[in-house]
């Protein structure tokens, strides 16, 4: 991969230096797993990040005899930041949702770098803060009517990882377990809206196509709250 195309697409390195992102390029570790497999283990010492190519992954902690799926990351995404950083055992297990690619760099190397380049430190503590603002907004959303929590979840899924397409924006057909987990509602709240939203044209199940295409973007952002 091009120095140029690797920053595009993970937005973690756009302010890096060109020097930076080649260095990272040449040390980083292409991995490849099918839909279902383990990436990473709950407990498992944090020796690397892990960057998400091209694919699905959700992030999910034991709880019980169960699991429950908090996050869906998709292409351009990263993970395993925070056990590299505070140097302890991960709280969460990530798993392929889809075939995936991902590059992994070590965590010793990423650290240095990190101390290097003062423009990437930057830009990592910034998407660590977006993504605490999003934990923060989410829970602001606890007592809302299910229909807004699941589409707030759309929404986001789409505008972080959606690829545009003639039927909308295209995402994976996440499963309703986990879309359900994710949104903070149940599996039937889940299915029940998303039948109606497909009646609506706001969205186009496929899953012959393992996808769910958002048609109206703006009417579920509407939905959700966000306009």
């Amino acid at each position: 991969m091009q120095t140029a195309a690797f920053s595009e697409l993970f937005p973690l390195f756009n302010a890096a230096s060109p020097e930076t992102v080649e260095w990272l390029l040449s040390i980083a570790v292409e991995h490849e797993y099918p839909a279902d497999r383990a990436v990473l283990m709950e407990d498992a010492w944090g020796n690397a990040v892990y960057f998400v190519e091209s694919g699905w992954v959700k992030v999910r902690r034991h709880v019980g005899d169960g699991v429950i799926t908090l996050a869906i990351l998709g292409r351009g995404d990263f993970f395993g930041e925070m056990a590299i950083l505070d140097e302890s055992p991960r709280s969460t297990d990530v798993v392929a949702l889809s075939s995936v690619r991902l590059l992994s760099i070590a965590a010793q190397r990423f650290i240095q770098t990190l101390f290097k380049d003062s423009q990437l430190h930057h830009r990592m503590l910034q998407l660590m803060v977006r993504r605490l603002r999003q934990t923060n907004y989410r829970s602001q959303l606890r007592h809302q009517p299910p229909a807004i929590k699941l589409a707030n979840t759309l929404v986001g899924l789409g505008e972080s990882y959606g690829t545009p397409t003639p039927y909308g924006t295209e995402i994976f057909h996440i499963p309703s377990q986990d879309l359900a987990n994710v949104s903070e509602i149940t599996v039937d709240e889940t299915n029940k809206i998303l039948e109606k939203l497909d009646s609506k044209g706001w969205i186009r199940m496929a899953p012959g196509r393992q996808a769910i295409y958002l048609v109206h973007m703006k009417q579920l952002a509407h939905l959700a709250g966000r306009i």
